[in-house]
């Protein structure tokens, strides 16, 4: 029996995620410094909230902490904006000030 309907199959794919560089010259930078460098936050209060309201992902998850340390290699993002922080490495313990 046919009842005259179509079947229409819709494949979904994953948007291609375009992460951009963040270069620092330090060892690191806190989160909420690194939204505004990259231009995510227009002011530390806006930063402030964005990360207060879950906006913001360091490594995939959410942090809720604003003064989290990103590192070389670490990534964050903001809906669709992904940054990867590219900070100079040090092997002396004392040059990193913690």
């Amino acid at each position: 029996m046919t009842t005259g309907k179509k079947v229409i199959r819709l494949t979904a794919r994953a948007a291609h995620k375009q992460e951009k560089s963040l270069n620092i010259g330090t060892p690191f930078i806190k989160l909420e410094s690194a939204l505004k460098l990259a231009g995510l936050a227009q002011t530390g209060g806006h930063a402030k909230m964005m990360i207060q309201n879950g906006e913001a992902k360091v490594n995939g998850e959410v942090c809720y902490q604003r003064g989290k340390k990103l590192r070389n290699g670490d990534g964050f993002c903001v809906g669709s904006e992904y940054f990867s922080v590219a900070a100079p490495v040090t092997t002396d313990p004392k040059r990193e000030t913690e």
